[in-house]
C-alpha cells in the first residue's frame, strides 16, 4: 500500500556554486546539485531512500503535514 508524505526541503546557495538541499524532518538527509532542479531531483531520491530505510527498520516515517513555516527577519549590528 502506498502512502503520500509531505516534506519541507531547504535549498542553500553555496559560495562555490550549486545548491545544498536538506530535509529538516529527516536528520542527515542532505544532498547537493549544480542547479536548483538538480538539487530537487537529488533530494527527492534521497528522501525516497530514507523512507525505504525507515520502513525496512520498522521505524515511523515523519511527515511535515502539520508543520507551519514562518520567515523571521532580524536586524542586528554587524
Amino acid at each position: 500500500m502506498e502512502k503520500n508524505y509531505n516534506f519541507r526541503i531547504m535549498l542553500r546557495k553555496e559560495p562555490e556554486g550549486g545548491y545544498t538541499a536538506f530535509v529538516p524532518s529527516l536528520p542527515g538527509c542532505v544532498t547537493y546539485g549544480e542547479t536548483i532542479d538538480e538539487a530537487v531531483d537529488m533530494v527527492r531520491e534521497a528522501v525516497e531512500l530514507y523512507i525505504e530505510s525507515l520502513i525496512e527498520h520498522n521505524e515511523p516515517v515523519p511527515s511535515d503535514d502539520e508543520v507551519l513555516e514562518y520567515n523571521l527577519q532580524i536586524k542586528a549590528q554587524a
